[in-house]
């Protein structure tokens, strides 16, 4: 188990485009972003869902341990 998540170094973050809701502008989302406002409009665009380690940590499965991380991910 890790004293601190190894998912939180700004090296492992990935960058999306999203389009702002108002005005259509491509805005940046973080893979630890939730939310950010437009730059063009000032609108709060969303991600589609609530990020989560599972889903862009390389580390996710050391930290949870194997039966956590295959609960979480849905697996057998």
């Amino acid at each position: 188990m890790y004293q601190r998540c190894p998912g939180q170094d700004g090296r492992n973050l990935r960058a999306e485009l999203h389009r702002c809701p108002s005005c259509g502008a491509e805005v940046e989302i973080f893979s630890d972003e939730v939310m950010v406002k437009c730059l063009k409009c000032g609108e709060k665009v969303y991600r589609e869902k609530t990020p989560s380690c599972i889903d862009w940590c390389v580390s996710a499965r050391q930290c949870l341990g194997e039966e956590r991380w295959r609960q979480l991910r849905g697996g057998d």
